[in-house]
């Protein structure tokens, strides 16, 4: 059985490799092995951590999110009728209102406050460091602000300081950006040697 494991991930890794030869069907086979088992799995986790323990509790407020889930799943069911298509927009209005949301409580509460007051602890140490880092949280935050003006032959243009900060802003995420990037290759390296020696010593 630890033989068919391991010859089963030698013949997935080897279709996943394949790409490097380009996209060919034996990689579309591995993704879509991959989807499925990924697909699979979350479903039984939905069913055994989330649907059956609602229904074994019993509570209220249980049942009513149970029920709530499914009268919204039966309406994404009705987007290919015309006369009914309201129904699924009205669900995916919902999920878009909800998750934008959550996503911007968790960019405010898990990204900006975080950052902010790691900043200001930052400027308790070296005083250069401090600086550049001050700099940096400065500039690359204005660099995604769209304030322009309007010239006379009609053009819009950032105001010229507003450009120097948001080019200085611009370099901190490019450099960012690549030691983000770098540090994938390195990941994805360390990945493939630990993959090849499972292969290799059989697990």
């Amino acid at each position: 059985m630890e033989l068919i494991g391991t010859l089963s991930g030698f013949v997935l890794t080897m279709m996943v490799f394949s790409y490097l030869l380009g996209d060919n069907l034996l990689y579309r086979l591995a993704v879509y092995i991959f989807v499925g088992v990924a697909s699979a799995f979350t479903t039984i986790v939905i069913v055994e951590s989330i649907l059956i323990p609602l229904l074994i509790s019993g509570e209220v407020l249980s049942l009513f999110l149970l029920f709530t889930a499914l009268i919204l799943g039966l309406f994404l069911m009705f987007k290919s009728s015309i006369p009914f298509a309201w129904l699924t927009n009205s669900v995916f209005a919902f999920i878009i209102t909800v998750g934008s949301v959550v996503a911007v409580v968790g960019a405010i509460a898990g990204t900006l406050l975080p950052l902010t007051l790691s900043t200001g602890t930052g400027i308790e140490g070296d005083l250069l460091q401090s600086i550049v880092m001050v700099i940096g949280v400065v500039t690359s935050l204005l660099y995604f602000q769209y304030l322009v003006r309007r010239t006379p032959d009609g053009e819009l243009k950032r105001r010229r300081y507003m450009q120097v900060i948001t080019t200085v802003g611009k370099g901190f995420i490019v450099v960012t950006l690549g030691a983000i990037y770098a540090t994938a290759i390195l990941t994805s390296l360390t990945i493939v040697s630990e993959r090849m020696s499972f292969l290799i010593n059989g697990g």
